[in-house]
This record gives C-alpha cells, sequence and structure tokens, in this order.
C-alpha cells in the first residue's frame, strides 16, 4: 500500500469514527504524516495502524489501543459487534448475549458500544458487572444459557492492548460446545459479516435491549466448591488485574482464610505500573510476591494474570521461591482431580493441547480416565466429550467444566490451594506430588523455547526449511517420527506446525504463534523411572541440549 493510499485511507476513516478523540488524534497524525513524509515518524505510525483491518479469528480481536484501522478503537468494536449481531441473527431469533469487560484502557466504553448495538441490533445484552475476570463472562453464557458472549480484555498482552473474544452457547452452540470460544467456520462467518457492516458511526445503538445482570455470586460458589479446606497461608497476587476481589472472596467461601494480597498489585491499573509486562510467566513479574511470601511466611504464591483466566503457581525451595512450570501445575492439577474422580466413582477425560506434555496421557491411564490432544487453544480442550479438566502450557487450566468452559484461573487457585492444603498436613509440598507421580509415570520436563521476529518472512522460511529439510537427530538422539501438521495429525484438523520425536522418547513441537510475531517450539524430555527413582538431572540434560539442537535447525547456531 502506498503513501497516498495510506493518507485517503485514514481520512475515509476519520469521517466515519463516531468517537471525537479519535478523530482528533487521527487527524493530528495526517497532518504530520503530510508534511513530514512516509518515512517520518508520523508517516510510520500511520502506515502501522492502516496495515489493514484488524483481522478476527478463533481469538477474535486483539490489538493495541489507539485511532485506525488496525488497532483496538470504538469504531473497530462497534463494527465487529454489529456483524456478530448480523451472524448471530442469521442463527437464532433475538439471541441473548453476555457481555462482560475488564479494566484496561478502554474497556469501559467498548462494554458500552457492545450492549448498545446488541440491543438496537434486536437482542438482548446481558450485562455483567464491569471489570471483573473473564472466567466470570464464560460463567455466565452456560448459567444463564445465553446465545453468545463478549468479552472485552486482552488478558497478559501489554497494557496498550485491548481485545474482543467471543463465547456462542444457547441455541447457537449447544452440547459439547455451549460457552466455548469460538471455532471455524464461525470465525469466518462472524468475519464476512463484519467486512460487510455499515461504517461505524451508521451503526444503530440503544439500550432497550441491555439488561443488568449478575452472577458473581453463583460463580464464586461453584469455585469455591472445589476447594478441600485446610491451613495454608497463601500470598496471592492479581498482577493489576480484575482477579483480586474476586479470587479472596472465592477462596474465603471455599474456606482459605489466610489469603494475603500484594498491596502494590492488588487494585485494577491499566497501566501495570509494577510490571515491564502483565504475564506471571514473564520474568520478574512475581518479584513483589516473592518479597511479600518471604515477609509473611507464606506456603505457597498464586498469581493470576490481568484478567484471571490464567494461573501461576511458585512453591518454597531450598535456593528461594521455585514458580512451577505450566505442564507441571497441569500435572498436579490433573492427577489430584483425577484422583478425586475415582475416588467418587466418577469417570470422564481429561484432555491437553499437542504443545504440551504427554505426562496427563499417563495420568488418565493411571486412573481408568479417556485421554484427549487437542489443538492449541481452549476453544478445542473445552470441547472433549465429558471433560472432567483440561490445561495447557501456557498456564491455563480448565478444573470445572461443568461451569466454565475455558481457562479459569480463580477455580484453579482454589484446587491449587487444596491440594497445597493437603500435602501441607502430612508434611508435603508440591514438588513431593511432582515426585510421586515421576516415581509411576517417569520424569517428564517440558521447556519453551522462542523465537521473536520482526519480519515475518523469516517464520515461513524457518518452516519451509523444516518441511524440506527436517533434522535427522535431535538432543543426540535419532529422529523417529516426524509429522507435519498441517496434514492433520492423530484425527486433528489440519494446523501450521512440526512434531518430531526420538528414540530417546523426546519430542519437539514448533509452530508459529497465532496472536504474535513468534515462531514457538515446544521441547519435552521423558527420562523413565528405574526402582523408583526420577532422575530428574537426566531430564534436564536431555532438554539442554534439545534446545542446543533446535537453536542450530532454526537459526544455524
Amino acid at each position: 500500500m502506498d503513501f497516498s493510499e495510506v493518507l485517503d485511507r485514514a481520512e475515509r476513516w476519520i469521517v466515519d469514527d463516531p468517537e471525537a478523540d479519535t478523530r482528533n488524534e487521527l487527524s493530528r497524525l495526517v497532518n504530520k504524516a503530510r508534511q513530514g513524509g512516509p518515512q517520518s515518524a508520523a508517516g510510520i505510525d500511520l502506515a502501522r495502524r492502516f496495515s489493514g483491518p484488524l483481522a478476527f479469528g478463533t481469538a477474535g480481536l486483539r490489538g493495541p489501543v489507539a485511532a485506525g484501522e488496525s488497532c483496538m478503537n470504538r469504531a473497530v468494536v462497534i463494527r465487529a459487534t454489529a456483524g456478530l449481531m448480523g451472524w448471530l441473527n442469521a442463527q437464532v431469533d433475538r439471541p441473548r448475549v453476555v457481555v462482560g469487560c475488564d479494566a484496561r484502557h478502554g474497556s469501559a466504553a467498548f462494554y458500552k458500544d457492545v450492549c448498545e448495538v446488541v440491543s438496537a441490533a434486536g437482542g438482548v445484552a446481558l450485562a455483567l458487572p464491569p471489570a471483573h475476570p473473564t472466567p466470570l463472562t464464560a460463567f455466565s453464557v452456560r448459567e444463564l444459557d445465553a446465545d453468545a458472549g463478549v468479552m472485552i480484555t486482552a488478558s497478559h498482552n501489554p497494557g496498550g492492548d485491548n481485545g474482543y473474544k467471543v463465547y456462542t452457547g444457547g441455541r447457537v452452540s449447544p452440547g459439547d460446545g455451549r460457552g466455548v470460544q469460538i471455532v471455524p467456520p464461525a470465525d469466518a462467518g462472524i468475519a464476512e459479516a463484519i467486512a460487510a457492516a455499515p461504517a461505524a458511526k451508521d451503526v444503530p445503538r440503544n439500550r432497550d435491549g441491555v439488561e443488568e445482570v449478575d452472577t458473581r455470586e453463583a460463580y464464586r460458589s461453584c469455585a469455591a466448591a472445589l476447594g478441600r479446606p485446610g491451613a495454608i497461608r497463601v500470598v496471592l497476587t492479581p498482577m493489576h488485574g480484575v482477579g483480586g476481589e474476586t479470587a479472596c472472596a472465592t477462596l474465603r467461601e471455599a474456606g482459605f482464610d489466610d489469603v494475603v494480597l500484594v498491596s502494590a498489585q492488588a487494585d485494577p491499573d491499566p497501566d501495570f505500573p509494577t510490571v515491564s509486562f502483565p504475564n506471571p510467566e514473564e520474568k520478574g513479574a512475581l518479584d513483589l510476591a516473592k518479597e511479600e511470601a518471604d515477609r509473611v511466611g507464606a506456603d505457597l504464591i498464586i498469581a493470576l494474570d490481568p484478567d484471571a483466566d490464567r494461573c501461576a503457581v511458585c512453591v518454597p525451595h531450598e535456593q528461594g521461591w521455585r514458580q512451577l512450570s505450566g505442564d507441571e501445575t497441569g500435572l498436579i492439577v490433573g492427577e489430584y482431580l483425577a484422583t478425586r474422580a475415582a475416588r467418587d466413582g466418577r469417570g470422564g477425560a481429561v484432555a491437553t493441547s499437542i504443545v504440551s506434555s504427554r505426562a496427563l496421557a499417563k495420568v488418565a491411564a493411571a486412573h481408568g480416565l479417556d485421554f484427549a490432544h487437542t489443538l492449541t487453544g481452549f476453544k478445542w480442550i473445552a470441547r472433549t466429550p465429558e471433560l472432567i479438566f483440561g490445561y495447557e502450557e501456557a498456564i491455563g487450566y480448565c478444573p470445572d467444566p461443568a461451569h466454565v468452559a475455558d481457562k479459569d484461573g480463580i477455580a484453579t487457585a482454589v484446587v491449587v490451594a487444596s491440594l497445597a492444603a493437603e500435602l501441607k498436613a502430612d508434611g508435603r509440598g508440591l514438588l513431593d506430588a511432582l515426585d510421586d507421580i515421576a516415581v509411576r509415570d517417569g520424569a517428564y520436563r517440558t521447556r519453551p523455547v522462542t523465537f521473536r521476529v520482526d519480519d515475518l518472512a523469516f517464520i515461513s522460511q524457518a518452516m519451509a526449511a523444516l518441511r524440506s529439510n527436517p533434522p535427522s537427530s535431535l538432543g543426540g538422539s535419532p529422529v523417529e517420527a516426524t509429522h507435519d501438521l498441517a496434514r492433520g495429525y492423530d484425527g486433528l484438523p489440519p494446523t501450521d506446525g512440526m512434531m518430531f520425536f526420538t528414540e530417546d522418547d523426546s519430542r519437539v513441537v514448533i509452530r508459529p504463534s497465532g496472536t504474535e510475531p513468534k515462531l514457538k517450539c515446544y521441547l519435552e524430555a521423558h527420562v523413565p523411572a528405574e526402582s523408583g527413582t526420577v532422575d530428574w538431572a537426566e531430564a534436564d540434560r536431555r532438554l539442554d541440549t534439545l534446545e542446543t539442537d533446535v537453536r542450530r535447525v532454526i537459526v544455524g547456531d
């Protein structure tokens, strides 16, 4: 797209934008770009904002909050909702849509626009209390038997971002898809309807069909019912997000009264002032929580991401606090819930994504449960029939799929606190639980390796090279099986990725990120237990060698 076209698109956008602030913002930027030209800072910024409409996919919408077609703003949200309602109205009469939002920049205005567009389009907008966790929205779609749900959130993205997540349920997606995030072909159908929607200033909005609803008490009751109370001191950080109040209330209802909030991160703040990146997995994100845990003598640290759908766990260790990986938490929670299900005489299935550890399959076999692996994302995991627990390695867990068919950091916090309290009563900890599983199933170690790129061509070139010239060995062990996931794998739909298995039972999955300019690699080593002995050091050594080889394969080091 040449610079003159960028300017033309920006001028047309200004005319169609219903928001005065973003019109003025864009007008000033256009004037500066005209004066400075395409290589000026303003010209480059303008070209970025008009690099194409913000794409609507199975993750909905996500992008920086700013004026322009490639960003999150009222005009984009209004047209997206007009398209969503056009698609919903073609499925059912007078669709009922749950609407929720977090506390990010723009969330309150976007939430109001969604409610008013739903109403004017002939639907019923079931408006949740604003500035609340994503799991409350997912819960409410099922609880209220709504036909869809919209959550305004960018989860753990940087503070300048926001997003738009869609669930379907009720008459639109009955059965296993009820209350789950959208999957193809719904995403494509909604995207087509958005493209056909009128300019944002011409989309009708009113509040005739807006109904305020409050499902917080029902949600807390369901999540708290997962608890098995015990004496344990928990330090909790909501990472400047919206989960703190709900999480503390739910833990209290579950019987955990000794919960200490990290005060500097307790209240919602869209600027996330104490962290460089509001993701509990990022280096340094839990430093304040660890300091507080040392100060109060905590037994456990639980961290929620800003919209509280993810949960990270730290446990005491000889060298300070040790953060469990997403796979480690998923494994011990899966084992705990599978044990409880077996004790109660319940069957069902556990599930995880193909980039997460294979260890959960061993848990299922040990407890007589079904196991399913899926493509990445809870839009797939939560659709598993008779699911009792699902997780993926990016600290997302679904411990109560009957009520929340999505990641739920708050319900996970209740389950983790319960397990930790039970173990503490026996003088043990969560790392002991990992050892117990490894004695039975062997030591599984996983590690992510990520290549962030400026040039997206690097990703496509790397994937093409892996397909045309796959590695013959990884981690010092011959590759015995190579799978191109674009051709489908083990009954799963095609997706862009490569999977490699080695003779020593290591596994590597390499795929482009679906939301960021990254090439993501997922490494796993497995060392069988011998005579009740778990060789974690050997598993770590194999991981180190795997990482060296994967980096060599990708970048030639």
